[in-house]
């Protein structure tokens, strides 16, 4: 049987292994990327602040909720 080391396998361990690894060496080898457009940079802004409004809008669905007791 193989061996476990708490919710990981072997292989799930060299695999977050070897991840570790190129993450800590890539970036001193790769040449360093240009800036993003601006367009991308508020594209997630734009997404949490359209989540925020949709979380702090009062529901409407004030008709449509059924409630049973048992």
């Amino acid at each position: 049987m193989a061996k476990s080391f708490g919710p990981f396998g072997v292989g799930g361990l060299l695999l977050l292994a070897a991840l570790t690894v190129s993450m800590l060496f890539l970036p001193l080898i790769l040449p360093p990327l240009p800036p993003p457009p601006l367009m991308l940079l508020l594209f997630p802004v734009g997404i949490m602040a359209a989540l925020m409004f949709l979380a702090f809008s009062p529901a409407e669905a004030v008709g449509n909720v059924v409630v049973h007791t048992v």
